[in-house]
Formats: structure tokens, C-alpha cells, sequence
């Protein structure tokens, strides 16, 4: 394909940075291409092969969505409270409530099972640019999107060969650029050894969210086992600090980066200011407020909806701070000139001129035809009009039994060869459903489906009849047989024979809408496709001008971020300095929700150190998946566990601004404190190094 023959060829022959690359602490820099001079100049540190090869291995992802790294050599690994809180609510009981009580395992018998937690530890990276190139010669559109599927399917495939151990996923980079397959040793038996208490480890809760200064204890740790039941060994790993970091001192983050959008075009950033956001921020807001009327129900209420309703409310502020940032006339003219300088560059050079064509029109024209079939796909596809656990469990269900029967390449890239082992993972998890709420939330999401679609439309009659949105949602809950993993295992199991004879309401629901939802979902692929085979020759472009010196669009794959430990100073004077401590945590109690202390920190207060650091911040550039990512020094040692950013950094989605956009997280040395002072942890500190 000539477009990346000339891509990669040019990106041999790039010497001179040009503007668009990236500035100062800028940067979620894939592990086979750091800018190891860059890094020099901005930390005075310069990473080599060894270091870089023991954070890989050191560093992990839990496949759920957050970051985590092993942290002995017995399995164990750090991550977020936040990222374990399903683990939480599953193992919970009105009785034994581990999010409000916390969890700490004096021995390793005592650790608990999260069924629905993966780990996965990037063993191998090997770039295969040139065998989708290959595959997809040629296509476009909508015949693009299926050879480039297929190519993904069967390299996956090849690389897993049949082996539940190993996780392969082909990452796309640049927007198409390059594209890099990712091989995982993934671990499926993984136990809790220590939680606090949620009220200390989201101290502060929606008030503080995407602030600081902070005090939240925002830490968990968990351990990976082998088939043989016994701790892996994990050689591996990073060892805590003993002394921490200090103010200006250089800060390493390896995490996964979720998703960024800042190689968008404008047109693609004006539709979603314009459409999909305001929509997101409604339905969120709706949301919200039947989570808090459900919460005042009564404790078990409260109890069962805390996670969900943590959940919305961050949901809440990182959009309106995208919108906020899309709004702002300043920084999006930051990004005006960004793509103005490109599209410049490419006008000036006759092959790149012919190798783009009209790719921003045709993007631009594709935005506008997504903006038309959103509501659809939302709602039918991506669970607005049906949000509910137990009919995502039916839909899993009967698309799987579907795609069974097609050859690999073809089928739906969640339900590939490839990635079965974690979708069985998903239908055994024992967690209890809390019906209650599913009833509510599956209710509240029927009747946006009927007013998004209106009484007359057959698919609304269709599913409610002659009843209420509520009524219905109470039938299919209390009539479904799914909250039992044994029969969601059976039904797998049974293929598509099973799924058609089965009489369960939601299996019944699930078949019901699907030939609707596949059917917006094929329309919104047809259009990313248009939007993505556009995207691949900007791309190419991009490299042919500014080589590798600028970084790939997060994809939840490992990336190093560097900066420094450096507080900020906000437009009206205000110096906001990068620590807190102990001291300001028990200063800022107030006794009620959410700055009130468990009670083991109330009677702990006179033993913790209130001058120990506890949360602070740094440069370095994240964005959500990094939860629960190591902060590290040149020693690749802890230093402290990412938890958030700053409010600054919600623009981050669409651009890195330095003066104010900050890493928050936990100082190793609030780490160690409470587990020495509070929680007497000490067989856990003797394991991590520090006591």
C-alpha cells in the first residue's frame, strides 16, 4: 500500500522536530519508543533498555480499566481502591459490608477471590503495520473495516494459539499509522489482601473529585495466584521508597491511558461539543438523580448503590470539564492552529497532497452522519435505553452463541477466539445482583428508550406493550434466572440451541432487540470506518512531517509518562503547593459524609504521624485508565499510586496544557503510615520492603 510504504519511509528520513511534536512534560509514550533525550532534558535522567524492560514486567493491567503493578515478589500487586470496588461490592453483605468496613487478610488463607478481576503483564511487543497494511490494500469504507478486523482476528488468534494463558490484542497507533500486536501473560485467579475503607479512601467524595489538595487513601492491594493455588512469583517488581520524593524531583508514571482524542480533527471535536456531550451530560445528570432517591431509601438501598452512583458523579465532571474545555475560546484555538499547521504542511508537499486527498472532508461528512444515528446506537447498542447487568448478561449471551457459529475473522471483535477466556471469566463471576436497583435502573433507561423513540414506534411497543416502563422492568428482574452463574454457564455452553429454546425473560428481551441494535451498530461502524480509513492517511501524513517525535492517542496499552513533583499556580496569584499531609486530613474532618473518618482512623489519630506526606502532586501527563499506575523514581522505585488529576487536566482528552495540569496521588509515605499506624499492617510492610 503506497500510503504507508511512503509513511514509513519518511518517518526513516524525519530529522528536525517541528512544532506540532510534543513540549515539555508532554507525552503517554509507548515502551518501544520513548524520547530518551527528551526525558534526559526534562528529569536528568535517561532511561535505559534495562530500566525500561523491568517497568514493563513490573507494571500490569487490570482488563477491567485500570492500571496496577506488582509491588513484591510474592504476587502482590498495587492498584486503586476505585479500581477494586467491584471486588468489593461482590464479596459485601448487609452483614459484612467491605466497602464501609475495608479488608485486610492477616495471612494469605484469609485473602478473598475477585472473580472479576484480570491481570494482564505485557510480555512482548512486535509491530504489525505491514500485514493489516497488506490485508487492507485497496479498501475502504465499510470492506476496510472487515479486511482490517479479519487481519486483527487472525494475527490475535496465531499469537494465543488456543492458550486461556495468554492474551493477544492488536493495538492501533496513530489513528492507523502504525499498528503494534500487544501479547499479555494474563492471570484470572486474583485476591484481595487489603482495602480501606471507602469513606478514607474517597475521603472528600464528589466535592474534592478532580481537586486538591487531597486526602484520600486511595490505595488497595491485591495478589495473583498460579493454577496451583499459590502466590505466582513476581521477580519482577518495584520496590516502595523508603524516603519518598521531594518537591522538584523527577516523577515516572507506567500505566494505561485509557483513550485520548487528540489527533481528532475539529470537526470531529465540534460534534461531540455540539451533540455527544450535552446528551451524555443529561442522561447523566437524570441518572444521578435516581441513584441519590434510591440511596435515601433505606441503608441496604444506600449500601448497593454507592459504587454506581461514585461512578456517575465522576462521570459528571469529566465531561462537563471536556465540554468546558471545547467551550473555552483559548485552548481551542490551541487546536485550530494545530491542525492548521498540518493541513499547511501537507498542502506544501505535492505527494503528501495526493496521498491525503479530501480525507478531512470526508471525516467531516462521516461526524455529521454519526451526529444522525447517535441516538440510535446509544440507546439500542450502547445500553442507554436497556442499562441494566442482568440484560447486558442476556445480550452477551445471545450474540455469543451467534458469532460461534461464523468463522473468527468475521465475528464481532469481543466475542473473537481470542478473547473468550475472559468473557466466560465474566459469566462465572458468583458476585450476587442486587435486584433492587437493577430494577430501577432498568426502568428509569425503558422509559428513555420510550421517550427517545416515542410511544408509536413499533420497537417501544414492542418491548413495553401495554405496560409501564417500571412494570416491565420489575417482570423481566424478578423473572430471569441469570443472576445464577451456573445457568449463564449453561446457556454458553448450549450455543445458539440453548439460547433459542430458552423461556427466560431476558434472554427473550436480549433476541428481541438485537436485530435493531447490531443494525445501528453496523451503521456506526460503517461510519467510523470512513472516519478511521481517513484518520490512517492523515496519519501518515502526520508521520511523513513530524516522525515519531510526537506520541500515539492513549488505547489503554502500557505508556511511560515523566514530569516532576511541582504544584501550580492558579490565574489569580494563588500558589497551590504539590504535598499534603496527615495534619490537613484530620483538620479537614468534619464528621459527616464525605468528610467524615472510619472509626478506625478516629481512634488511630493519635498514633499517626500528622507531619508524614500524604497526597501530592506531579507533571506528569495521565488520563483515566492510569488509575492505579506507580509513580516512580529513577530507581523505579514507588514513590506514590496515581489516583486522579486536577481539574486542569480534564482537558487533557484533547490536549496536554502544562502550566496547571496535574497527576494526583498517594505518597508512598501516607501509604506506609497507614498501614503501620492505622491498620498494623506490619506483615504487609515487612512484604513491601518498609517497615
Amino acid at each position: 500500500m503506497r500510503g504507508f510504504a511512503f509513511a514509513r519511509a519518511a518517518l526513516l528520513a524525519a530529522t528536525a522536530l517541528a512544532a506540532g511534536a510534543a513540549q515539555a512534560d508532554e507525552g503517554m509514550w509507548t515502551l518501544d519508543n520513548v524520547p530518551l533525550e527528551k526525558v534526559e532534558a526534562a528529569t536528568g535522567f535517561k532511561p535505559d533498555a534495562k530500566w525500561l524492560e523491568k517497568v514493563r514486567l513490573s507494571s500490569v493491567r487490570l482488563a477491567g480499566g485500570c492500571s496496577g503493578s506488582f509491588v513484591s515478589g510474592e504476587g502482590l500487586v498495587m492498584t486503586n481502591h476505585h479500581c477494586v470496588t467491584d471486588c468489593l461490592a461482590e464479596l459485601s453483605t448487609a452483614e459484612d459490608d467491605l466497602m464501609a468496613d475495608g479488608f485486610l487478610a492477616q495471612t494469605r488463607a484469609e485473602e478473598r477471590s475477585c472473580a472479576g478481576i484480570e491481570v494482564n503483564q505485557l510480555v512482548e511487543i512486535t509491530d504489525v503495520t505491514d500485514r493489516i497494511a497488506k490485508a487492507t490494500d485497496g479498501t475502504t469504507g465499510e470492506a476496510f473495516a472487515t479486511a482490517r478486523r479479519a487481519a486483527m482476528a487472525e494475527i490475535e488468534g496465531q499469537c494465543a494459539g488456543g492458550d486461556a494463558n495468554l492474551r493477544c490484542d492488536v493495538v492501533t497507533l496513530y489513528q492507523g499509522g502504525q499498528y503494534h500486536l500487544y501479547r499479555y501473560k494474563r492471570f484470572q485467579d486474583v485476591r484481595l489482601a487489603f482495602a480501606p475503607e471507602h469513606s478514607i479512601a474517597a475521603f472528600g467524595g464528589d466535592p474534592d473529585n478532580f481537586n486538591f489538595p487531597r486526602y484520600s487513601l486511595d490505595m488497595s492491594l491485591l495478589r495473583v495466584y498460579g493454577a496451583d493455588g499459590n502466590p505466582i512469583s513476581s521477580p519482577d517488581h518495584f520496590n516502595w521508597s523508603k524516603a519518598g520524593a521531594e518537591k522538584g524531583d523527577a516523577a515516572f508514571v507506567t500505566g494505561h491511558p485509557g483513550s485520548t482524542s487528540r489527533l481528532d480533527t475539529l470537526s470531529q471535536l465540534a460534534a461531540l461539543r455540539d451533540s455527544y456531550i450535552p446528551e451524555t451530560l443529561m442522561w447523566l445528570s437524570e441518572k444521578r438523580g435516581r441513584l441519590a432517591e434510591f440511596g435515601r431509601r433505606g441503608p441496604e438501598e444506600f449500601r448497593i448503590s454507592q459504587e454506581q452512583l461514585q461512578g456517575i458523579e465522576n462521570g459528571l465532571k469529566v465531561w462537563r470539564g471536556r465540554q468546558q474545555a471545547l467551550a473555552d475560546q483559548e485552548f481551542f484555538s490551541t487546536l485550530v492552529d494545530r491542525e492548521l499547521e498540518l493541513r499547511q504542511k501537507i498542502a506544501q508537499n505535492p505527494e503528501l497532497r495526493e496521498l491525503v486527498g479530501d480525507a478531512y472532508g470526508e471525516i467531516e461528512e462521516a461526524a455529521k452522519a454519526t451526529q444522525v444515528n447517535e441516538k440510535r446506537y446509544m440507546m439500542l447498542e450502547r445500553g442507554r435505553g436497556f442499562d441494566s447487568d442482568l440484560f447486558r448478561q442476556a445480550r452477551t449471551l445471545v450474540r455469543a452463541a451467534e458469532e460461534a457459529s461464523k468463522p473468527n475473522a468475521e465475528r464481532l471483535r469481543e466475542f473473537s477466539e481470542a478473547r473468550l477466556p475472559a468473557l466466560k471469566q465474566r459469566l462465572s463471576n458468583p458476585a450476587p445482583v442486587p435486584v433492587e436497583l437493577e430494577k430501577m435502573t432498568l426502568g428509569f433507561s425503558l422509559t428513555k428508550l420510550r421517550e427517545a423513540f416515542g410511544p408509536d414506534h413499533a420497537l417501544v411497543k414492542a418491548v413495553l406493550g401495554k405496560k409501564s416502563p417500571e412494570q416491565v422492568a420489575e417482570e423481566l428482574v424478578s423473572g430471569t434466572r441469570l443472576g445464577d452463574p451456573a445457568v449463564r454457564l449453561s446457556l454458553f455452553e448450549g450455543g445458539k440451541d440453548a439460547i433459542a429454546k430458552s423461556d427466560d425473560p431476558m434472554i427473550a428481551l436480549a433476541r428481541l432487540v438485537d436485530e435493531e441494535a447490531r443494525a445501528a451498530r453496523r451503521k456506526q461502524e460503517e461510519y467510523d470506518a470512513t472516519i478511521e480509513a481517513a484518520q490512517a492517511r492523515i496519519a501518515q501524513a502526520r508521520f511523513a512531517v513530524y516522525g515519531d517525535s510526537i506520541y500515539p492517542d492513549a488505547t489503554f496499552s502500557l505508556r511511560l509518562s515523566f514530569g516532576r513533583v511541582q504544584g501550580w499556580t492558579e490565574p489569580d496569584g494563588t500558589v497551590v503547593e504539590p504535598f499534603t499531609t496527615y495534619a490537613g486530613l484530620f483538620d479537614r474532618v468534619t464528621g459527616a459524609h464525605p468528610f467524615a473518618l472510619p472509626e478506625s482512623w478516629q481512634k488511630a489519630k493519635d498514633r499517626v504521624n500528622k507531619d508524614v506526606q500524604y497526597n501530592a502532586v506531579s507533571t506528569n501527563d495521565i488520563i483515566g485508565g492510569n488509575s492505579g499506575s506507580p509513580l516512580l523514581n529513577s530507581k523505579a522505585e514507588v514513590i506514590g499510586l496515581v489516583f486522579d488529576g486536577n481539574i486542569h487536566s480534564l482537558s487533557g482528552e484533547y490536549g496536554y496544557e502544562p502550566k496547571r495540569n496535574r497527576s494526583v496521588w498517594v505518597d508512598v509515605r501516607g501509604m506506609a503510615e497507614a498501614l503501620r499506624s492505622v491498620y498494623r499492617a506490619d506483615h504487609l510492610l515487612t512484604e513491601l520492603g518498609v517497615k
